[in-house]
């Protein structure tokens, strides 16, 4: 087995270099005060004992530290993987780190992560909640860290949010598979609690009301979740209607759900689009290059995580002139093969 190494203390370098621990502490924190030789010595003794600076104790006497939280839906999302990066950049330009966290679209999960970002004094936390402004959050915001909702309207004043207009981008959607001459469409997308499903759903229902179409234009294929394999499933389903009813067009909630069903419609030897438009929504680098380039409501992405990132240091380093705002992108269509030709 190998041997643990212990970690030298600040005790261990302020020996090294025969000063006292507080002389040492001002090298780590404010070398301005220590005469040159001095800090000379102290950093030596650093380099010598490969000392490491415990952070997580000084933002513990500090109450503060140099760390914010990011939660978000689901990880494995490209979409929020590049809105992660604009989070990032945001941070690192204010000398910020970010703690990554999954709720993976639990309640539960999510829950935990706060407990943890709580405890370890983020300066604040930047979330995509599964359930919206809940109770929870009010009690974290009392307790003094800020929070930011990431992707997601508030519809309180008393909380910044930056989202996209979703209703919107769904009503895009529907709109250019009617305009292309389907008349009977799939929504594809759950759970339909989720804030960002019913929204794109609302829109989608606009969308065929305002084209005068019959109830029962829009069939909803709710599914448990917003990844590639539901969307499998999906076109499963599809293809187990009856061809008098089944839908020739289907928007998805998000891309991964469209890849899925462009999957499963490609090994069925369905043709898409011509037995089966296909749009789906975030429009992230894998759209473009699938096997049929996937039409797909554009988010901007890393835009998102910028904005909602400078909100929330805004607020958490008490700038004077900071106000709670409510910041909504527009969507924009991007129309590529999977939707181009009429059934």
């Amino acid at each position: 087995m190998a041997q643990r190494v212990s970690r030298s203390s600040i005790r261990d370098v302020a020996a090294l270099a025969r000063v006292s621990v507080g002389t040492a502490s001002n090298v780590l924190n404010r070398p301005e005060l220590v005469a040159a030789e001095t800090r000379s010595r102290v950093e030596s003794a650093i380099t010598a004992l490969n000392f490491v600076r415990n952070e997580s104790a000084r933002d513990l006497r500090g109450m503060n530290s140099r760390t914010i939280g990011l939660i978000v839906l689901d990880v494995s999302n490209p979409f929020f993987t590049d809105v992660a990066r604009g989070v990032e950049e945001a941070a690192t330009a204010a000398g910020l780190a970010v703690f990554l966290c999954n709720s993976d679209q639990s309640a539960g999960r999510e829950s935990r992560y706060l407990d943890l970002l709580e405890e370890r004094r983020v300066q604040g936390i930047l979330i995509t909640p599964v359930k919206g402004v809940t109770e929870r959050l009010r009690n974290i915001r009392a307790r003094g860290t800020s929070v930011v909702l990431l992707d997601r309207w508030s519809s309180t004043q008393n909380f910044c949010s930056v989202s996209v207009a979703d209703v919107t981008g769904g009503e895009l959607a529907a709109a250019h598979l009617v305009e292309q001459g389907h008349r009977r469409i799939a929504f594809v997308g759950g759970p339909l609690d989720i804030t960002q499903v019913h929204d794109r759903l609302e829109g989608a229902r606009r969308a065929v009301t305002d084209a005068g179409l019959p109830e029962g234009a829009l069939v909803v294929l709710e599914t448990p979740q917003l990844n590639v394999a539901c969307g499998r499933a999906a076109g499963a389903d599809i293809a187990g209607i009856t061809a008098s009813r089944r839908p020739t067009a289907a928007l998805c909630a998000n891309d991964l759900l469209a890849l899925g069903l462009l999957q499963e419609m490609t090994r069925r030897r369905v043709d898409v689009p011509r037995s089966l438009a296909i749009v789906g929504y975030d429009d992230i680098d894998f759209a473009a290059a699938s096997a049929v380039p996937l039409s797909s409501v554009r988010q901007p992405r890393e835009q998102l995580g910028r904005a909602a990132a400078a909100l929330l240091i805004e607020e958490a380093v008490g700038d004077p002139r900071h106000a709670h705002r409510q910041l909504i992108f527009e969507p924009e269509l991007v129309i590529r093969e999977s939707s181009r030709h009429a059934a």
